[in-house]
Formats: C-alpha cells, sequence, structure tokens
C-alpha cells in the first residue's frame, strides 16, 4: 500500500504540527479574546470597581442632601472668659455642611481664633449636633512687647492677645525681648517669693535686650537688679536686699526711689525726686564696689 504526502493510512488529511503553525505566524492560544478564563477576570474586575464607584456616588449625594442638618453646638465644660455671643459668632461662621459633611478641623480653628480660648476640641454628637470642649487662658500677667502692643501671659507662659475683665487690672507687668515670657514667668515667681516676707508685691518685672533685670514693687520701689553673674547671682542679690532694706530704710530718713543692686557686697539707695542724694560714702554704700550692669 502506498501512503500519499499529507494523507493518513485511513485517508484523512494529516493535522498540522506545532512546528508547523509556529512556522506560519499561528500560536496554539490565538489571542487575549480567545482566552475565556482571562476574559471573565477582566470582566469581574470591571464588575467590582462599577459596583464600588456606584456605592460611593449613592453615599456621597445621600450625604449632601438636607436630611441630617446641624442644628446645636454642646459645650462640655463651664466658660469663664469666652461669651456665649463669641461662641455663636464661631458656630454661624465655621459650621457648613451636615453631621457627616462638616468639617471639623476648620470649626476647631474658628474656636481657637476667640481671644480666651487656648485649645478647642470638637466632635460630632449624634443626630444634628457638634460638641465642643474649650480649654480657655489664665491670664496671670500683662505682657508689653518691643512695640509697646500690650498683651497677657498665661499660666503657661504663653502670650496671647485679649481685654482684660473689669477686676483684673492688678495683674503684674512682664517685658521683655520676643519668646522670653515663659522664663520672665518663672524668674518672676521666684522673685515674688523671695519679697514676700517684706510684706511687698511685685508689680512688674522688665528684662532688657542687654538682659539686665529690673523689678518694680507696689510701693513704686524700683530695684535695679542687672544682669545674672556667676559670682553674684539674681536671687543672691535680692535675698540680701531682702535681708537689709528694713534696717538700712530706718538708718537712711529719705524717701528712697530706686536702688541699685548691682554691687557684689550690697547696694546702693537712690532718693526720691526732691530729696538729698544718698553719696556713695553713705552708711548703705559704703566699701562696696560695683558689678558689671
Amino acid at each position: 500500500m502506498v501512503n500519499l504526502p499529507g494523507l493518513t493510512r485511513s485517508g484523512k488529511p494529516r493535522r498540522p504540527r506545532p512546528a508547523a503553525l509556529r512556522g506560519a505566524g499561528l500560536t496554539a492560544a490565538d489571542g487575549f479574546w480567545d482566552r475565556p478564563p482571562l476574559l471573565n477576570m477582566v470582566a469581574d474586575l470591571l464588575l467590582l470597581f462599577g459596583c464600588v464607584a456606584l456605592g460611593y456616588a449613592l453615599v456621597l449625594s445621600a450625604a449632601r442632601l438636607p436630611f441630617f442638618p446641624l442644628r446645636q453646638v454642646v459645650v462640655t465644660n463651664a466658660l469663664e472668659q469666652v461669651t456665649p455671643t463669641q461662641i455663636e459668632y464661631a458656630s454661624r461662621s465655621a459650621l457648613a455642611g451636615n453631621f457627616f459633611t462638616v468639617n471639623l478641623d476648620n470649626v476647631r480653628d474658628a474656636f481657637e481664633k476667640l481671644p480666651w480660648v487656648r485649645k478647642a476640641s470638637v466632635r460630632r454628637l449624634w443626630p444634628d449636633g457638634v460638641e465642643l470642649s474649650i480649654e480657655e487662658h489664665v491670664a496671670v500677667a500683662r505682657w508689653q512687647n518691643s512695640a509697646g502692643e500690650a498683651q497677657l501671659v498665661n499660666d503657661h507662659g504663653e502670650v496671647f492677645a485679649a481685654s482684660l475683665p473689669d477686676g483684673q487690672n492688678s495683674l503684674p507687668q512682664l517685658g521683655g525681648p520676643a519668646g522670653s515670657a515663659g522664663y520672665m514667668l518663672e524668674r518672676y515667681r521666684g522673685f515674688a517669693e523671695v519679697l514676700a516676707p517684706l510684706g511687698r508685691t511685685l508689680r512688674a518685672v522688665a528684662l532688657s535686650p542687654r538682659q539686665a533685670w529690673q523689678l518694680r514693687l507696689d510701693d513704686g520701689l524700683t530695684l535695679e537688679l542687672g544682669r545674672d553673674q556667676q559670682n553674684s547671682p539674681l536671687i543672691e542679690r535680692l535675698q540680701r536686699f531682702a535681708g537689709t532694706y528694713a534696717q538700712a530704710k530706718l538708718r537712711i530718713k529719705t524717701t528712697i526711689a530706686s536702688i541699685d543692686m548691682r554691687y557684689p557686697n550690697g547696694f546702693a539707695l537712690h532718693p526720691g525726686r526732691g530729696e538729698p542724694s544718698q553719696g556713695a560714702n553713705s552708711g548703705a554704700t559704703s566699701g562696696m564696689s560695683k558689678g558689671n550692669t
């Protein structure tokens, strides 16, 4: 029996071998569209993406509908300086949107811009409100900056701008370089503690750009302390004044306007206007050499 080329023994055409298909530029799987598993996976991903996008759009649209308007701001703590009028003003300017879309960061920033507010915290209060908690500044001193602007210092040593209510004008006055309020408040407390046994109240503390200190008491007496020195610290000079001032005042029968404490071993008394000046050889100043100012 003779086999003809391209035919099997049964007379059927021979199926081309893979090598022959590659030679003709064909593949066993003819492209992307001839792969059902890959097509099914892509279709599932597109369907999932469409469902997520549709759900997001529906939620966003529902949140913007006027179904959950904000109707109240609940203040959780008692306030002494911030007034209801200020709360209402800040609320009207910051509460935009509804329960879901209101921007709490913007609301917090609006309340923290109020004069007496140190910190504010806000959160949503279901179903139609915002809960507000405010930490107020506690003013402990007045502050005079280099530009002459009157501000206040809180108990954390932070400077803030606000108007003092009636009855609080007796706060001590601090003044010094920018950024020194916290340090000056700390030194003020130390100075006041040293002066307390004299029955005098410290009314003002000033720090010059050269770091020289000046104190003023409630009776108008000014103390020139000068700069802090390692061999003659400020507190030691003030303690020396507190221990000897009463005796020196009895010995010198004049009105004392200021006292120069820039001496390592004593202090110099300066009389008030119209009083005779006390020379360097007076009993309160004799034998003392002046330190650095």
